[in-house]
């Protein structure tokens, strides 16, 4: 393991771009499908290891706590001690901590293990972007990338719904954490071999503002999950909630007054930047909770196995993966911002349209508006991505990257627990429960589409007038090149 960190950065430089991509892709990649695949997989990994309900929501819980809590500072460690090194550890952790999760025998290991993969999912997750960033420039070469960026984003989360109900349903959900060992063990040699390393950033490193965001943003990140399970005026979430508002307000103060931060607040005085992280919340807290109460809607409403959910995903999936591969394309023809404007609409369209499928809705009934939803996600990404990292210098790359990531995580977690709520309000005992669940996913869906229409309206009032000044009308767009 050694050798392989060691590796010397002449050999790695050796490697084209499109060969780095492949491989940062890869990594990405495995922290979505673990993400998603839990979802499908859930009722068979509760049932065999006997967890209760509320054990079962700390199975993607710890995850989410720590993937979110240490983002922030897990980004700026890239910065600060090379990007390369520390991919290398966020492979090896998440790696590990996939063969715990694929042998464990209790419940506790389990549940350990899944926050180990979370911390290692926070160190993949923006040092991926952090290294398309700084890999290519931005114009067409960055806007290829961050086209195949998409692709594996959007397909990647929906393939592990798929793939979670064919693992429960015919195998064993086991098997889709264990698949990561030998793509992790392919990944920490190429990893060594083909990914060059920056250089390190100059200035004393900031443990003071390390410690206020990881606490800060934990504290956040565990409020919210404590919102949809007590709610939001129970006594933790309070409490929890004003102590991470706190914290995370020192941290702010205190970024400001040190010469290597954290989070350099130069990222957020641009408009259209803050604007995207905002749509970017909004955006994915709607896909976060289509994904969940689809599922619930199928496996609980409808009576589909974890094999059929899955199988339910598919049509969405592969359509997903067609329209994130147009995106060169479209962004030619119509520019990437007016494509994004387009993408949440047709999110909100198939929201709408699903939110009235009714009790006894055939498959059909289902997969043509999650069609719709699936060509909105697969074009929304790739936009969305780019307006984040827009203008940022390379010594900022991690942190911006960290940036994206915090609201794409923050998003979906907060998108989930004001969803949960308005789940629970819309609560009718006089219905059968059939009837019941898809009268109260109705008001989901309709809830995750006027996020998205918001998410439309700061696109057009911020993002669209930015992009409109930095555009070069002489830049062409196409896909890159198979890998070197």
């Amino acid at each position: 393991m050694k050798a392989i960190l060691m590796t010397s950065p002449r050999v790695a430089r050796s490697a084209g771009p499109n060969t780095i991509l492949g491989v940062v892709l890869t990594a990405y990649l495995m922290i979505l499908l673990d993400l998603s695949i839990v979802y499908t997989g859930m009722p068979e990994i509760g049932r065999t290891m006997g967890m209760s309900p509320v054990m079962q929501t700390w199975v993607q819980n710890a995850y989410l706590l720590c993937f979110g809590g240490f983002l922030l500072l897990s980004a700026r460690l890239g910065d600060t001690f090379g990007r390369r090194r520390i991919l290398q550890v966020g492979v090896v952790l998440f790696t590990l901590a996939s063969l715990v999760i694929g042998i464990a025998q209790t419940q506790y290991e389990l549940i350990a293990a899944r926050a180990v993969q979370g911390f290692g999912a926070s160190i993949l997750a923006p040092s991926v972007l952090a290294i398309i960033s700084t890999t290519f420039p931005e114009g067409s070469e960055r806007t290829r990338a961050l086209a195949w960026y998409s692709v594996v984003a959007g397909a990647g989360a929906s393939l592990g719904l798929v793939l979670g109900g064919i693992f429960a349903g015919l195998l064993s959900w086991r098997i889709g954490f264990l698949v990561n060992i030998p793509i992790g063990i392919g990944l920490m040699f190429a990893v060594a071999r083909y990914i060059p390393d920056n250089a390190p950033t100059k200035g004393r490193f900031d443990v003071i503002g390390a410690i206020a965001s990881t606490v800060g943003v934990g504290l956040l990140v565990y409020g919210l999950v404590s919102a949809a399970d007590a709610g939001w005026l129970a006594p933790a979430t309070l409490v929890t909630m004003a102590l991470s508002i706190a914290v995370l307000g020192f941290f702010v103060w205190h970024e400001g007054r040190v010469d290597v931060p954290v989070l350099p607040l130069r990222l957020l005085r641009s408009r259209e930047r803050s604007a995207a992280y905002l749509a970017r919340m909004l955006y994915v807290g709607s896909i976060v909770s289509f994904f969940f109460f689809g599922t619930q809607l199928m496996q609980r409403g409808l009576g589909y196995s974890a094999l059929q959910a899955g199988l339910g995903f598919l049509p969405m999936t592969l359509v997903q993966f067609a329209a994130a591969m147009a995106i060169p394309r479209v962004t030619r023809m119509v520019g990437g911002v007016p494509m994004l404007m387009g993408a949440l609409l047709l999110i909100s369209v198939g929201l709408f349209w699903l939110a009235f499928a009714g009790a006894d809705a055939s498959f059909w009934q289902l997969a043509l508006p999650m069609v719709v939803i699936g060509i909105g996600n697969g074009a929304a990404m790739a936009p969305l991505t780019t307006s984040g990292v827009r203008g940022v210098e390379g010594r900022d790359q991690g942190a911006a990257s960290g940036l994206v990531n915090v609201a794409h995580q923050l998003g979906g977690s907060i998108g989930l627990s004001v969803l949960i709520v308005i789940f629970a309000a819309n609560a009718n005992p006089q219905l059968a429960s059939a009837a019941e669940m898809s009268h109260q996913v109705s008001a989901v869906f309709i809830g995750a589409a006027i996020m998205n229409l918001i998410a439309l309206i700061l696109t057009a009032i911020f993002i669209l007038p930015a992009n409109r000044k930095n555009a070069d009308p002489t830049d062409p767009v196409t896909f890159p090149e198979p890998a070197e």
